[in-house]
C-alpha cells in the first residue's frame, strides 16, 4: 500500500508539471504511433462487494467504510473512421478494492472460530466483514467521442486477483450449529468469534465498465467510470455464505494523454 501511494504521488507531480508545461507551450497535437492513442491515469475505487438484491438474511446496514483503493493503469486507444467518433479501447491497471461493514443479521450462513474449535452454522446478531482484493485487471471497451474534450466508454474487463481477504468477527446474536434449529452458541457482551473466508476468494473475475473522460487542459484528464462485477466474488464450492457477493465501484481520478 505504500508503494501504490508513493507511485501515485510521483504520478499526479508529474502530471501537474507537465500539464503546466502544456499550458505555457499552447495547444499541443496528441503524440501517436500507427493511429493509437495513448494515456496513463490513477484514481481511487469507492464501492464495495455487495448482494443485488439485498437478502431477507442481512436485516440492517449499521456502518458502511470504504479503504484507501488506489488505482494506476495505461489505456491505448484506436478511432475508427474518417469522422473519429467511434474507436476501441484496451487497457491494464493495477487496483485495490476494499471496505469494511457492520451489519444485523439473522439465520445468516457462518463458520466461527472460537477457541480452538470450529462451529458452522446459521448467525444471528451483529457481524463486521473486512474485505480487501488487489487485481491485474484488463478492459476492452468500445468509445464514443461527443466532441474534443468528451469522451465515453463501455465494455467488459477481466480481472485476476492475487491476493484478497475476507474475514471478520461476529458478536452479541447467538449460532445455531448446522441449521436453524440446531444447538445454539451465545456470544454476548465482549464475547466475540472470528472468520475467515479468504481462501475460498475467486481469482479470477469479469464485468461490465462504463464511464467518461473529460479532457480539462490539452493533456490532462479527468476520469469517472463504474465496474460492476458478474460473477460472485466466491467460488462456486463455497456455500457457507449463501448469496452472491458483486463488486461493484466507482473509480475517480485523472490521467494525462500523451
Amino acid at each position: 500500500m505504500k508503494t501504490a501511494r508513493y507511485i501515485l504521488t510521483l504520478l499526479a507531480i508529474s502530471l501537474a508539471a507537465v500539464t503546466a508545461s502544456a499550458q505555457k507551450d499552447g495547444i499541443a497535437s496528441h503524440f501517436t504511433v500507427l493511429g493509437l492513442e495513448f494515456e496513463v491515469n490513477a484514481g481511487t475505487n469507492i464501492g464495495g462487494a455487495s448482494p443485488i438484491p439485498l437478502p431477507a438474511e442481512i436485516r440492517h446496514i449499521d456502518s458502511y467504510s470504504p479503504d484507501l483503493n488506489l488505482q494506476i493503469g495505461a489505456n491505448v486507444s484506436k478511432w475508427l473512421g474518417a469522422e473519429k467518433k467511434w474507436g476501441i479501447m484496451a487497457g491494464v491497471r493495477m487496483e485495490t478494492k476494499g471496505m469494511k461493514t457492520k451489519a444485523e443479521v439473522k439465520n445468516y450462513g457462518m463458520e466461527l472460530l472460537d477457541n480452538g474449535r470450529t462451529l458452522k452454522g446459521r448467525w444471528t446478531g451483529r457481524v463486521q466483514s473486512n474485505y480487501n482484493s488487489r487485481q491485474l485487471v484488463v478492459p476492452v471497451t468500445a468509445i464514443y467521442r461527443f466532441n474534443h474534450r468528451l469522451k465515453a466508454n463501455f465494455g467488459p474487463y477481466v480481472a485476476y486477483m492475487f491476493r484478497g481477504d475476507f474475514d471478520g468477527y461476529v458478536y452479541d446474536g447467538y449460532l445455531r450449529e448446522g441449521d436453524p434449529t440446531g444447538d445454539k452458541y451465545v456470544f454476548e457482551g465482549d464475547s466475540r468469534a472470528s472468520y475467515d473466508f479468504s481462501d475460498n476468494l475467486r481469482h479470477f473475475q469479469w464485468g461490465l465498465q462504463g464511464g467518461v473522460s473529460w479532457t480539462a487542459y490539452k493533456h490532462l484528464l479527468v476520469n469517472a467510470n463504474l465496474t460492476w462485477g458478474l460473477n460472485n466474488i466466491f467460488n462456486s464450492s463455497f456455500k457457507t455464505v449463501s448469496f452472491n457477493l458483486y463488486p461493484i465501484y466507482l473509480n475517480v481520478g485523472f490521467g494525462y494523454l500523451f
